[in-house]
């Protein structure tokens, strides 16, 4: 007969919930920290223009919502509730309208460095968005780390910037704000309910939310159809941001914020400008100061400590 050995502690926590739902964020997290340059290859810049902006950022959602539209009937996925209807349209606003439009017009402006270090405020917004909308609170030492992330984030800003705040610095602080709503209110809907009805899985939500959108971002991606041809490596940068950023980098991230807690899993994102920065060198050339792996190493020890000290529970009402 065979002899089961239990498992060890360690092996436990490896596959405890908190833990795979860290690491579903860190992948999302991956996923997405190549939006910024991808989005930078698809656009061009004002100087050497390729794909029209707001064709990347609608298309894209246009693209996505066709393949999400596929994939949902495939699996046989249940219409949403009556209720749920709002709240995805609510995440519509940020993540397929606000966040892309806005990040889209900003880095034919900027450079994809400049990009990602404005665009590293995104898990502060988050967090204090969940913390509102979500009413969760979180210990003295979580706020301490994220505060000293944020806190690095802008003065590597500082640091790189001398001409102070410009038109696209405005963009990109409202993709952070339209972007952390966006995952809040996605977040919200793959949680468990208080009428204790069901919640929605998470890569149905993304979903959703883009077949929802459909019936305007197909005839505006139409409108705003490039006129001239365009590079091939424009229509790459396009391709990726339509299938991972827009659709399938969702499955992973809200997943990974529904098992492991929006305070925490939402730090991890303190790390995606320093990703983007280290992959737009191959993909658009741009330089890598070795300062920038100091500031990246920095804020790696802050994600560290504050899921360490994260404590999400419910606000007392």
């Amino acid at each position: 007969m065979p002899i089961s050995l239990p498992a060890s502690p360690r092996a436990t926590q490896r596959l405890s919930p908190q833990m795979l739902g860290w690491w579903l964020g860190a992948l999302g997290v991956l996923l997405f920290a190549l939006t910024i340059p991808m989005t930078r290859l698809a656009s061009g810049s004002l100087a050497a223009p390729q794909l029209p902006a707001v064709f990347v950022a609608i298309g894209r959602a246009a693209l996505a919502g066709l393949l999400a539209a596929l994939w949902l009937l495939a699996v046989r996925a249940p219409r949403p509730r009556p209720a749920q209807w709002r709240q995805l349209a609510l995440t519509a606003l940020g993540v397929v309208f606000g966040f892309p439009l806005c990040m889209g017009l900003a880095v034919q402006r900027v450079d994809a460095a400049h990009a990602a270090v404005v665009t590293g405020l995104l898990p502060m917004a988050t967090s204090v968005l969940g913390a509102l909308l979500m009413r969760q609170r979180a210990s003295v030492g979580f706020w301490a780390c994220a505060l000293a992330g944020t806190a690095l984030v802008l003065a590597y800003a500082a640091w790189q910037g001398g001409a102070g705040l410009q038109l696209a610095d405005g963009l990109l602080l409202l993709a952070v704000v339209w972007g952390g709503f966006g995952y809040v209110m996605g977040a919200r809907l793959s949680a468990p309910q208080g009428d204790g009805a069901a919640p929605m899985p998470p890569q149905q939500v993304i979903s959703w939310v883009l077949v929802l959108c459909l019936p305007v971002t197909v005839p505006l991606a139409l409108a705003s159809w490039p006129a001239a041809p365009v590079h091939a490596t424009a229509w790459g940068g396009f391709l990726y941001v339509s299938i991972v950023s827009m659709w399938l980098g969702f499955f992973a991230w809200y997943r990974g914020l529904q098992l492991g807690g929006m305070l925490r899993v939402s730090q991890i994102q303190l790390l995606q400008p320093f990703l983007s920065m280290l992959l737009a060198v191959p993909l658009l050339g741009e330089p890598l100061q070795p300062l920038t792996v100091a500031f990246a190493l920095a804020v790696m020890v802050a994600v560290f400590l504050s899921r360490r000290m994260a404590a999400a529970a419910p606000a007392s009402r």
